[in-house]
């Protein structure tokens, strides 16, 4: 079976204070980073037994992960694997680049976040530089508010060109066209976050090829419907995977929409859906799909 997992246990503490997060500067108390690393390492062990599955995993933290070794060293440890084909990490990026030795560069990526005010635009830029340095897979992006726009355009002219820069269309944000003309000239693929996407009754891949799951093993067709498939660890959720249609109105957030069969995304991001690398990154900017009007 081939099956993408979206793991996010209970970590939410983060070194940053954006104030578009609600998990901005949160600590997790040791306890908490105890249980944390204990889920986390449940789940790696999961993941390397499946030896009869092909698997894709990306791991969504609330907080950011990287700053802790543990998940580091599991995503290393995952990327040897043989029937692991992609594990990829949100990540706002500070922590260090070196534990990328231990790796297999041909199957980890990573999907990284410039929050500009949190950390100086250079020490950003040298890491992304790193990255490249070290030949990893990453794409960068830049949440869409006004105030970003200019380190979203300095971004994309010093990052290399291979180099995917995304933009997230900003919770609650309305964009005039005007202004989605100046985040589309950086990301050709703006126009898919820039408004929801209709889900009610259209099938999804959630559920059926693509599960979430939490750190008690709880399984759910993806982190936005509540509805419980079943427990990783005790098998029950595989008789529940199947097709099925979107329960919930609209679909907003990348990670979500992105499973839609409606939508033409999984040939965009061919090779590269859970670290949102489009196919035709290495195209010129006219050549990556675009929405079609009220898609």
């Amino acid at each position: 079976m081939d099956l993408t997992v979206l793991y996010r246990g209970p970590l939410a503490s983060c070194d940053y204070d954006c104030p578009y997060c609600p998990f901005a500067k949160r600590r997790d108390s040791r306890a908490e980073l105890a249980a944390d690393r204990t889920a986390l390492e449940r789940f790696a062990g999961w993941a390397a037994a499946q030896h009869g599955d092909r698997l894709s995993l990306l791991f969504t933290p609330w907080g950011e992960g990287l700053v802790r070794s543990w998940y580091r060293r599991t995503l290393a440890e995952l990327s040897r694997l043989p029937h692991i084909g992609r594990v990829a990490i949100q990540t706002n990026l500070s922590c260090r680049t070196d534990w990328l030795d231990a790796a297999d560069l041909s199957t980890l990526a990573l999907w990284c976040t410039f929050h500009p005010g949190q950390t100086p635009y250079d020490r950003f830029l040298g890491k992304t530089r790193e990255l490249a340095d070290r030949g990893a897979r990453f794409s960068v992006g830049v949440v869409g508010l006004p105030d970003h726009l200019e380190a979203a355009r300095r971004l994309r002219a010093d990052l290399p060109d291979h180099v995917y820069l995304w933009i997230n269309a900003a919770e609650g944000h309305t964009y005039t066209d005007a202004e989605a003309d100046e985040w589309t000239a950086l990301d050709p693929l703006f126009p898919w976050s820039r408004h929801p996407h209709r889900s009610a009754g259209l099938p999804c891949r959630t559920g059926e090829s693509v599960v979430s799951v939490d750190g008690e093993g709880t399984v759910r067709r993806c982190h936005f419907v509540r509805a419980e498939l079943g427990n990783l660890y005790d098998g029950s959720y595989r008789a529940a995977l199947g097709p099925r249609a979107c329960p919930l109105a609209v679909c907003d957030c990348h990670i979500g929409y992105v499973h839609l069969e409606t939508l033409p995304l999984y040939d965009v991001f061919a090779g590269g859906v859970l670290e949102r690398i489009p196919a035709a990154a290495r195209r010129p900017v006219h050549a990556i799909a675009r929405p079609v009007p009220g898609a």
